[in-house]
Parts: C-alpha cells; structure tokens; sequence
C-alpha cells in the first residue's frame, strides 16, 4: 500500500503547498487518504492543517466557511465535480456529545495526534503529508486496511456514543469496502443500537442509502439485523426472518429479499431497483396462509399489502416523492410477468401506461432478480424472452395521449371544438380504446370516433375517459377487500 504523487490532483496539491509555504503543515486526512491506500479514487478531497480558520481564509479568498467545525472550504477551477471544493479543517478536539450527535464543544489549537485520537475508525485516522509523502499511522490503520478490518480508534463505546450515527456508518463502510467488522466493536453497536433513535431519520436514511448502493448490500442489511439497528429503523423487514415459502424457493423471505436486492446489486442497477428488490415481498408474512394451488403456502394479495408497507417505510424515511413513487409500483406490480400463459398484449400495454415506458424495463429486471433470489441461477430463457418481446411490441403501440394519430390540434381543427376538459376528455377516451385494441389507431378511425365522443355529454365523456383508472381503482379496492377478509392486515 503505497501513495504516489501521481495520485493525487495538482489542484490538492497546490492548496497543501500554499499552506506549507506559509509556514502550515498540511495533511490529507480522512476517506481520502484510506481510499488512496485501498487504490480507490477519493469522491472528496480533505486536508488538515495546524492553521487557525482565519488563517486559512487568508490565504484562499475564494472559499466558504463552516463556523462549527472551523472547515474552510476551498473553491477550484476544476471541471472534475470531486474538485471543485476542497475542504481544509483545523486540528481540532471535540467535546461531550450529550446528544449523542454533536460535540457540545470544539476546540482549535492541538495536535495532529489529538486531532487523529477523535476520528472515528483506526482506518479514517490515517494522516499522508503531500509535501514530504510523509505518512502518520497512529492507530494502526494501515494494518486494518490490509486485514480488510473496521474497527474505532480508542475505546469503542466510546467512540460510538459520541455520535450514535457511526453505528450504521461502520455497517455502510463494511459493505462498500467489503470489510469485516472487528468484535469488540461489533458488540459495542449490539449494546448502544438504540441510540440510533437519537439520531435524526434523513442522517440514517443516507448512511441506509449508501449501504444500498453499495457492492454488497446483503452483508450491509445483515450487519443491521445482527447488530440490532434494523429492529429500530426498518422493523417491518424482521417477521420476513425464518418465515418458510416452500414450493420453488430455497430460502426463507427474509434471505430471498436479501438475495433478490443483492442480485441487482450485482447487475449494478440504481438505487430504485435495489429498494424494490429489497421490500418486493416484504409483505408476504402477513398474507401468508397453510394450502393453495399445488402448494404448502399461498401469499394472496402480498405485492398490494407490500406495496403499501413499502410507501410507509420510504415516507417515514423521507425519501424523495418521485423514487417513493417508483419504487412503490415496482412492488405493487411486481407479480405481473409470474405467469406468462395469463399476459396478453393488451395488459402489457395497460401496464406500461400505468407504471411507465421508463419503469417497464425495470419491472423486467426485478423479475429476474427476484428468480436469481429463490436460488435460480436465471429467469427460463423461454419465458423472458416471451415478457420482452411482448413488452418491445406493446412500446410500439400507443400508451400514452401523444402517440395517438390524433391530437388536440387536430380534434379542434376538424370539429371547432375549443380548448378545455372536454378536449383532454376525448383523448383520453380515445387513448383507453388504443389500449384495448391497438388496431383502432387509425387516423380515420381516431377523426370519426372524436366526432362521435364530442355528441356526448361531459359527465359520460369523463367516465369513459378516466374508465382505465376507474377499472384499476375498483380492482384495487376489491383485492384490499378479498386480502382483509382472508388475513385480517389491512
């Protein structure tokens, strides 16, 4: 493990000799330093100096400041986003944290060592001089870099009360580094994890984010369950552990969830795929029932109920509304390719229009995730080719208002008819017969079918314009109806 000059940006470089030239040390310091020793590109760049804040403001007018933690933040001309601000932070020493978030007090002024002694992991506590490529290892950092080895600097309990976030930080960094935990620090997390209760949800949240997009979020979610954190964050996912599925699945939900989400991971898929892979079946506990169709367990009505458990775990999270939204109709709709023998081309269609043209090839993908997390290697070569030619064939067709042979212009130009609901009615009326029967359009049936719609009055125009959302509306309403009286769960 050896760091190079070539490694590291001229414009790093630069500030740390404007610095040094001025009489300041200068390290880099942090996840920069532990990547660039692991062979990782840094996605930040940190230094820290013996230099007071208004002596690094000095010397960079170009910056921002941050008042708590004396972090001057030196703006670049770089096009690299990376680089465009490079944060330099005093050596510094950090209070009680009563909150079990913040220090109550920072003090300026110390050494590096004192500085390197409040970080939290041996492997953060790394210190790599640029100018004499002179490294500081006080806590043996590199030795847990090379035994692939997280554990705190100090006193772990310590350390983890301090700021209780650090808890699921361990966990996210062991499942982007792929490292194990150490034991003593392992079980430090298992004696304060309810102190993630202290800790604000859109800190967590991001911290359960990264260990989603991370290469191995399957480790990541079992260090949560094993430690005690998941319990206090996303409980819902517990009754999935040791709940049997018989039939085609090798493993209880709770692995094949586990499975399914690492499979997209494997794949490199976002985030949203990965979320829908992790909570597709998470309500398949409170639907399951003895005896079925050939089976020992049926799990009627679980995309609906998990559907909604997922929105409620994703709006507690304060997630963004659009992924919320995504991730929600992958679940709900995820059992629509289960039985090819049962899909026409119709309700492909419906189903794109309905989730989206851009959601479509996902809810492809998490079919075969989900196969890959029963113990399969892959979905039936046979059955997924039949799903996407009928999905590239329902593209083709209109699913949506503007790929009509008709538009607004058109209906207003033919009929005098002037812009308004009635308008937006028709084309809707129009597009739910496309639906059904993509051979209706037609430039000449759409003319002719317009001209008939406008005869009617606004209040049935409208129904049969928002018949597609009724009929959905009313399935919908009768599986939560059928799901209540089978299971008593909604």
């Amino acid at each position: 493990m050896k760091i190079t000059s070539t490694d590291i940006p001229q414009e790093v470089q630069s500030v740390a000799q404007t610095l040094e030239n001025s009489g300041f040390e200068a390290y880099l310091v942090g996840g920069c330093t532990r990547d660039l020793f692991l062979g990782k590109t840094p996605k930040d760049w940190d230094l820290t100096t013996n230099a007071h804040p208004t002596d690094i403001q000095k010397l960079f007018p170009e910056h921002y400041f941050n008042n708590d933690f004396g972090t001057v933040g030196i703006k670049t001309d770089s096009e690299d986003e990376t680089l465009k601000i490079i944060e330099v932070t005093p050596y510094r020493t950090e209070g009680t944290y009563t909150d079990a978030r913040r220090p109550d007090e920072v003090t300026f002024g110390v050494s590096l060592r004192e500085d390197l002694q409040r970080r939290d992991f041996t492997v953060n506590a790394l210190a790599y001089r640029v100018t004499t490529q002179e490294l500081v290892d006080e806590f043996d950092g590199i030795a847990d870099l090379e035994a692939k080895r997280l554990q705190t600097v100090g006193n772990p309990d310590a350390r983890l009360t301090e700021d209780a976030l650090r808890m699921m930080r361990a966990v996210r960094l062991a499942a982007e580094l792929d490292f194990m935990i150490e034991g003593e620090t392992m079980q430090a997390i298992a004696r304060h994890s309810q102190e993630i209760k202290r800790i604000s949800v859109e800190r967590v949240a991001g911290e359960f984010l990264r260990i989603i997009a991370s290469p191995t979020p399957m480790q990541g979610i079992m260090f949560m369950e094993k430690l005690g954190l998941l319990e206090h964050f996303i409980p819902e996912l517990l009754p999935s552990i040791g709940c049997e599925q018989a039939g085609i699945h090798a493993y209880d939900v709770y692995e094949h969830l586990l499975r399914t989400l690492q499979a997209a991971a494997d794949k490199d898929f976002s985030v949203e795929m990965r979320l829908a892979a992790l909570f597709h079946d998470i309500g398949k506990p409170k639907t399951r029932r003895e005896g079925g169709k050939n089976k020992k367990y049926s799990f009627f009505g679980h995309e609906v109920v998990g559907a909604r458990m997922t929105k409620d775990i994703l709006e507690r999270l304060k997630l963004p509304k659009e992924l919320i939204e995504n991730v929600v109709a992958l679940v709900r709709w995820h059992m629509f390719f289960s039985d090819p023998d049962e899909i026409t081309l119709s309700a492909v269609r419906r189903t794109v229009a309905r989730i989206g043209e851009d959601n479509i090839e996902n809810l492809l993908n998490l079919r075969v995730c989900d196969r890959i997390g029963t113990g399969r290697p892959k979905e039936q070569p046979f059955r997924f080719r039949k799903y996407k030619a009928m999905v590239d064939e329902a593209l083709r067709d209109p699913i949506s208002v503007k790929m009509l042979k008709i538009n607004g212009d058109k209906i207003m130009d033919i009929t005098g008819e002037k812009p308004g609901r009635k308008l937006g009615y028709v084309l809707h009326a129009l597009l739910e017969e496309a639906l059904e029967d993509a051979a209706l359009n037609t430039e000449e049936y759409m003319e002719k079918r317009a001209l008939e719609l406008l005869q009617l009055p606004e209040p049935e125009l409208k129904v049969l314009a928002e018949a597609g959302k009724a009929k959905q509306a009313q399935e919908e309403e009768l599986a939560l109806k059928d799901i209540a009286r089978e299971h008593r769960v909604l």
